[in-house]
C-alpha cells in the first residue's frame, strides 16, 4: 500500500515537472514562422477549359437564384456536341491544387536565450425541326436536372421566338448578344430545369467537342453582371497557355513585400495595380504548373480534401453521391435494365433512357478532364482578373505560350516590413520591437544561492535563496512523498 502511495505521488511529481516545462518552452519559443497567405477567389465565377488535340470540353459553374421554371442558360457552340453534369467538388480540388501559395520571409530575430529552449422536353422524343422559321433542333436530351436542346439557327428573331415559346425565358438584354453570334455562324446549346426540380439540384455542366478549341464565350458571361466581375479560368492540357487577344501579367516574387503587422503581403494591391494599368482588361497568369493526373483523381475522389504536396496518395474515397447526381431513371428493382445489362453498365433504363450512378457520372467527369492528354502528368494554368464589363465585348481566345515553363503556385517573398521580435528579460517576453530592440536582456537569478547557468534563464522575479517554479514544485512534491514514507516507518513494528 505505502509502495503504491509513493508510486503515485513520483509520477505526480514527474508529470507536474513535464507540465512546468512545456509552458516555460512554450513562452521561449522564440520567433515563430508567420503563417503563408493563401491567394484563392472562391466568389469569382469559374471556369475550367480542357484541351488536347482531340477534342475540348468546357466545365461551367452554374449559379442562379431565382424562380427555378425562370432559369435558361445558352451556350454558343461549333456544330453537335456532348452535354454532362459535373460537380462543384472538381472545381474545388482543382482551386485548391492551384491556390497560390505566398510564403512569408524567414524572421531575422534575435535567438532567445540559450537556456531557455527554443415547357418539358422529354428524353427520347423526336426532335421538331422547323425549316421555314431558320431553327433546326440537331439534338435534345435530358441530363441530370437539366432539359437540353442543340439549335443550328440563320435567322436571329426566329432563334429568338423559338427560344421563348419554348420556355427558354431569356433576358431582354441577351437578345443582341445571341444575334451576334448566329451571324457569325455560331450554333447554340439551349439549358432549362426540368419541372420539379428545385434550384439546390443544379449542378455545374461539361459540354465537349470535337478538336482543340480555343475560345471562351465572354460576350454570353457579361450578360447581368456589374462594372467589374471576377473570373478564374482553369486551361488543363500538355502545355502552358496565355490571353491571346487580351493583355496578361504575372506578379514576380522579387516584387512582394512582405508586413508582419498584417501576416500578409501586397500580392492583391500589385493585382489591382496591374489591372488598372491595363484599364481593367488585363488578366493574370496566376501559375502554370505540372500536376500528375492521379494527384488530380485522388483529390477528387476524396471529395476535394488536399493536404498540399505533390506527391501521390489515395486518401479515403468519398461517397459519390455527396458531390455527384445520378443521370437518367434509375432500373428496376432487380437491378437489371431493360437490355438485359447490370445497373452499373450504363445500359438502357426503364424509361428508355440511359441510366448512369452517381459513382459512373464521377468517373466520366475525371475521365472526361483528361481524355486525348499524354499524360500521366498535365499543365494547368490558372488566370484571373477582375474584369471590367466594358471590355467583354469579343469572346476570350487563348493560345499556346512560347515559353512552356513553369510558373509556380508557390511564390517566396524576400522583402518585409514592420517586423516585430519578442523582447525576453530571462526567458520571459516581457514585448515586442523591432529585430535591433530585441536582444535578450541578462539577469541574475540564483538557485540556493548559487548564480543559475545559461544567461541567467531562472524567473528573474522569484527571491533569492527561493527555488523557481519548477523546482519548487517537484521540491514540495517530493518532499510530502518523504514526510509520508518516514512517518509510514515510525509506524510500523518492528518484526519478531
Amino acid at each position: 500500500m505505502h509502495r503504491s502511495f509513493l508510486v503515485l505521488w513520483l509520477a505526480a511529481a514527474a508529470s507536474a515537472l513535464t507540465f512546468v516545462g512545456e509552458r516555460e518552452a512554450s513562452a521561449c519559443g522564440g520567433c515563430f514562422h508567420p503563417p503563408a497567405q493563401t491567394v484563392t477567389d472562391i466568389t469569382d465565377e469559374r471556369m475550367l477549359l480542357s484541351v488536347s488535340p482531340t477534342q475540348t470540353t468546357l466545365y461551367d459553374q452554374i449559379q442562379y437564384s431565382g424562380n427555378p421554371a425562370s432559369f435558361a442558360w445558352v451556350l454558343p457552340i461549333h456544330g453537335t456536341v456532348t452535354v454532362g453534369l459535373s460537380a462543384d467538388v472538381l472545381f474545388d480540388s482543382i482551386d485548391a491544387i492551384t491556390a497560390t501559395q505566398i510564403n512569408p520571409p524567414v524572421p531575422d530575430c534575435p535567438a532567445a536565450p540559450s537556456a531557455c529552449g527554443g415547357g418539358t422536353l422529354s428524353a427520347g422524343s423526336a426532335a421538331p425541326v422547323d425549316g421555314a422559321g431558320g431553327v433546326t433542333v440537331t439534338k435534345q436530351q435530358n441530363v441530370g436536372p437539366y432539359a437540353t436542346v442543340q439549335l443550328h439557327a440563320t435567322d436571329s428573331s426566329a432563334l429568338n421566338d423559338w427560344l421563348v415559346q419554348n420556355g427558354f425565358n431569356l433576358p431582354a438584354a441577351e437578345l443582341p448578344v445571341i444575334s451576334a453570334y448566329v451571324t457569325e455562324g455560331f450554333d447554340f446549346l439551349a439549358m432549362k430545369l426540368l419541372p420539379g426540380q428545385g434550384i439546390q439540384a443544379m449542378r455545374p455542366v461539361r459540354v465537349t467537342m470535337p478538336g482543340a478549341s480555343l475560345s471562351l464565350p465572354l460576350r454570353m458571361a457579361s450578360i447581368g453582371t456589374g462594372a467589374t466581375v471576377g473570373i478564374t479560368i482553369w486551361v488543363v492540357s500538355d502545355g502552358r497557355y496565355q490571353p491571346q487577344n487580351f493583355p496578361f501579367f504575372h506578379i514576380e516574387d522579387s516584387a512582394l513585400v512582405w508586413d508582419f503587422s498584417t501576416s500578409s503581403s501586397n500580392y492583391t494591391t500589385l493585382r489591382a495595380q496591374n489591372e488598372a494599368a491595363l484599364s481593367g482588361k488585363g488578366w493574370e497568369i496566376e501559375s502554370a504548373i505540372s500536376l500528375n493526373e492521379q494527384l488530380i483523381s485522388n483529390v477528387i475522389l476524396s471529395g476535394g480534401q488536399y493536404y498540399g504536396g505533390g506527391g501521390i496518395y489515395a486518401g479515403p474515397t468519398s461517397d459519390a453521391g455527396e458531390d455527384y447526381l445520378p443521370v437518367g431513371t434509375p432500373p428496376d428493382d432487380a437491378g437489371t435494365n431493360d437490355d438485359g445489362g447490370a445497373a452499373e453498365d450504363g445500359g438502357t433504363a426503364e424509361d428508355g433512357g440511359t441510366y448512369e450512378s452517381a459513382d459512373q457520372v464521377r468517373d466520366d467527369d475525371i475521365a472526361t478532364l483528361f481524355a486525348g492528354m499524354a499524360g500521366p502528368n498535365v499543365t494547368v494554368t490558372r488566370m484571373r482578373s477582375d474584369i471590367s464589363h466594358a471590355a467583354m465585348t469579343t469572346d476570350f481566345v487563348l493560345q499556346a505560350s512560347p515559353d512552356q515553363s513553369e510558373l509556380s503556385n508557390i511564390r517566396q517573398v524576400t522583402q518585409q516590413i514592420n517586423q516585430q521580435c519578442p523582447i525576453y528579460s530571462n526567458c520571459q517576453v516581457i514585448g515586442n520591437g523591432p529585430p535591433a530592440s530585441a536582444a535578450p536582456i541578462s539577469g541574475t537569478s540564483s538557485i540556493g544561492g548559487v548564480p543559475a547557468s545559461g544567461g541567467g534563464c531562472v524567473t528573474s522575479s522569484q527571491p533569492n535563496g527561493a527555488p523557481s517554479g519548477r523546482f519548487a514544485i517537484v521540491a514540495g512534491l517530493l518532499g510530502l512523498v518523504v514526510v509520508r514514507v518516514v512517518r509510514s516507518r515510525r509506524r510500523t513494528p518492528p518484526k519478531g
